[in-house]
């Protein structure tokens, strides 16, 4: 059985649209370099399909060729609407809707220097005066 289409990217689609928000438009060509110099190879056939596939899934826009046969991508979809909503889903499934639970959490796992945590400090504080306002 099919697995079903998941309304977020997968890790690979992901990884080429995070390409692709860093130096739009792209070739299958220089998706596939890009990858690559980020330690993900793949065939060129496999870049293509994937392209593909995420055109039919309306995250990412064929263009047509400026000069020669090679077409280009751009993403549709931007960093933000897909950071958003993996980690509105994250924090929905995992934490049932607990925002202080990611914050527990995140604070288990990663290390914060005094710098970021001063800086969490600072946003901590003015989500606290917009909540009173």
């Amino acid at each position: 059985m099919a697995r079903p289409n998941s309304e977020y990217p997968t890790e690979l689609e992901l990884q080429i649209l995070k390409v692709l928000w860093d130096a739009e438009p792209m070739t299958v060509r220089e998706v596939r370099e890009s990858l690559a110099a980020g330690g993900r190879e793949l065939a060129h056939t496999t870049v293509i399909t994937m392209l593909g596939t995420m055109v039919d899934k309306e995250q990412v826009e064929k263009l047509e060729p400026t000069q020669g046969k090679a077409f280009r991508f751009s993403p549709l979809i931007g960093r933000d609407h897909v950071s958003r909503g993996m980690l509105g889903d994250l924090v929905d499934r995992v934490f049932d809707g607990s925002a202080e639970a990611v914050m527990l959490s995140l604070f288990d796992v990663a290390e914060l220097d005094a710098e970021e945590l001063a800086g969490l400090r600072k946003l901590l504080n003015k989500k606290m005066r917009e909540a009173k306002s």
